[in-house]
């Protein structure tokens, strides 16, 4: 079967904003953010080592990102529903899709006897690839539970899986070199 590219939707959270940090030696805790023409501009104390910078830039982008994402978990499953149908010929029919927040050694979930599938919310900020790679992981784990053989030949043909694993990887490794804990696995 031969993978096409599937159609941007409406509902798909825009790139990754541009970050502007900006220190204040009047700030003593407080950490503020605000768009201005497109990117991020994040205030913080003039005191934060660049660990706190990173953490705070981190958390910021991701309240501003899920701010500007259109993208409710209806969406997600709409989303997941057409993934199926183009990719898996509609044999990975999930019970929900949800975003979540207490993913933080992985990037989605999939409990095949209830048919749930979790991702990430960091994936929000992240190019549509990279979402639906690991949208289509998960819902292959509905047709086949392990990642034996069987389950990759699901994704096989997957012309941005190498990519999207790729990009994964990178930013996992960008987390790690700045000390920020480490989501690893789809």
């Amino acid at each position: 079967m031969m993978w096409a590219p599937l159609e941007p939707p409406d509902d798909v959270p825009p790139p990754a904003l541009p970050v502007d940090v900006r220190r204040s030696t009047r700030r003593r805790r407080t950490v503020t953010a605000r768009l201005e023409r497109g990117t991020l501009v994040v205030f913080i104390p003039a005191t934060f080592t660049p660990a706190e910078e990173h953490e705070w830039v981190q958390r910021m982008r991701v309240k501003m990102e899920q701010r500007r994402a259109s993208s409710s978990d209806d969406d997600l499953l709409d989303r997941a529903h057409r993934l199926s149908r183009r990719h898996l010929d509609g044999r990975a029919v999930p019970a929900s899709v949800r975003w979540v927040d207490n993913h933080h050694t992985r990037w989605g979930s999939c409990t095949p006897a209830d048919g749930t599938i979790r991702l990430n919310r960091a994936l929000a900020a992240m190019p549509q690839y990279v979402q639906d790679y690991v949208l289509l992981h998960e819902l292959a784990h509905l047709i086949h539970a392990g990642h034996g053989p069987a389950f990759w030949a699901l994704l096989a043909d997957l012309p941005t899986l190498e990519r999207a694993r790729g990009y994964l990887e990178g930013y996992a490794a960008a987390q790690a070199a700045a000390g920020v804990p480490v989501t690893t696995t789809p």
